[in-house]
């Protein structure tokens, strides 16, 4: 199926009344993630986040969350959101991929959210069962005609929200317009100040039945400084604290005895050490061409993403010939464990190069303590990782990819500890708990952590 039938149907779906029980318009669901939080630095007694800990205490915790192939941010908190693979949402990178014949492929970033997500979300079945939906930086989102009140990752002046909170003194023109610079102006602790602050305006102000929030910093300071590392641990205090501040929100609405809170992340992380850049192998191999660190144009080309990579033929007619040549370059090169037909997809979850265009025609997956670049940096093929301590995108069944998972407040049993769930659950247990449903899930009901 193309990814244009994929979105058509989505759409249509959305004009059809779902099947569903009846929505709980009395009840409040915040879903937070924290991203790149492992399970290992959960499981770490000395990791002081008390805010986390108590809603645990108080609810149900996970010892470890399976997260989805690949392990990289948009796919998993898509995932969180749809209850489905990724062969079947259809989100594989952060943004869309835009294949070009006979050069390297691109990624628009901020492509609709209707161009990427290929079934109802957990959002847009609420949306339409007549329940509220917000999200303060959620991603794989924009302009899905089906969250009441946003407030994106880079917010604009123009939007309601955002004209709404300076009007109300919470935020100042100046803010957003550091906002929209990146992590480059503020830093990244910053950002999710910013991101808390509209959260928490907008449960205290609207009191929707759905909110959606994300904080990046802990993803940030692992990608720099590694797992385990101070600025690691005090990244994860922060978000912890952060989390509390929403909490001590949600009292203050007097809701917090109809409110369900779920923290969980979108992956796990691994630390780096070398690089190894595909790219500047298919150069020398006369696969791609260019000046320096330029490729102009390519009969094949490489997409990093952290611990894995997609690997594309570039030149459909000359598939048969380099897509040969590519799996044998790769099997030998140095920092590769693996190397995977696209075909296999399914078996990892995700689409084939057919069902999804932006599929890789090779799955590549690092080595320990290795992690992909795209870039075409000089002339070695592996380098050290330089101002680069840790990733994720490794293989959904390494221990080190599992994340968090806690569930508490209403609807929630009191002092339950699982062994493992898997991010496909959560989307539909939250569904259960708001009076809805989601049509054709790959996930479960967590049963077994809901108040009888």
């Amino acid at each position: 199926m193309t990814r244009l039938v994929r979105a058509i149907l989505s759409l249509l779906f959305l004009s059809v009344p779902a099947v569903r029980a009846e929505p709980e318009k009395d009840r409040h669901v915040i879903l937070v993630s924290i991203d790149g939080f492992p399970a290992y630095l959960w499981a770490d007694p000395t990791l002081q986040v008390p805010n986390l800990r108590k809603l645990a205490s108080e609810g149900v915790s996970a010892k470890a969350m399976t997260v989805s192939n690949p392990s990289i941010t948009w796919i998993n908190h898509t995932t969180l959101v749809t209850g489905v693979e990724p062969r079947k949402h259809g989100v594989l990178y952060n943004g869309l991929l835009i294949r070009k014949d006979g050069q390297p492929p691109a990624i628009e970033q901020w492509a609709d959210k209707s161009r990427m997500v290929f079934v109802p979300t957990l959002y847009d079945i609420a949306h339409q069962a007549g329940l509220t939906t917000a999200e303060s930086d959620w991603v794989a989102i924009t302009n899905p005609g089906t969250i009441d009140w946003s407030f994106a990752e880079l917010p604009k002046l123009e939007e309601p929200l955002v004209k709404e909170m300076i009007a109300e003194g919470v935020v100042t023109e100046e803010e957003i317009g550091w906002m929209q610079m990146g992590p480059n102006r503020k830093g990244v602790p910053f950002l999710d100040a910013m991101w808390t602050r509209a959260a928490i305006h907008v449960f205290e102000k609207h009191r929707p039945n759905l909110l959606l929030f994300h904080t990046l910093n802990t993803d940030y300071s692992h990608h720099m400084y590694g797992p385990r590392s101070g600025p690691g641990f005090t990244a994860l205090e922060y978000a912890d604290r952060l989390v509390g501040d929403l909490l001590a929100a949600v009292d203050r609405s007097g809701l917090r005895d109809r409110t369900t809170i779920v923290v969980a992340t979108d992956h796990g992380f691994k630390k780096v050490t070398k690089f190894v850049q595909p790219n500047v192998a298919l150069k020398q191999a006369g696969l791609a061409r260019g000046l320096g660190p330029t490729i102009s144009s390519c009969d094949a080309y490489v997409m990093a993403q952290g611990g894995m990579a997609f690997a594309y033929v570039t030149d459909p007619a000359k598939k048969a010939t380099i897509l040969p040549q590519m799996k044998e370059m790769f099997s030998k090169m140095e920092g590769i464990a693996q190397v995977i037909d696209g075909e296999e997809g399914h078996r990892l979850g995700m689409p084939t190069p057919s069902e999804n265009p932006g599929m890789g025609d090779l799955i590549l997956y690092a080595a320990e303590g290795y992690a992909f670049r795209k870039e075409v940096t000089g002339d070695e093929v592996v380098i050290p990782a330089v101002n680069y301590a840790g990733t994720h995108g490794y293989p959904n069944s390494d221990p080190e990819l599992d994340g968090i998972f806690i569930a508490s407040g209403a609807g929630i049993r009191q002092g339950v500890e699982l062994d493992r769930v898997r991010n496909l659950d959560v989307a539909p247990t939250l569904a259960r708990l708001m009076g809805i449903e989601l049509p054709d899930i790959d996930g479960r009901v967590l049963e077994e952590i809901i108040e009888k």
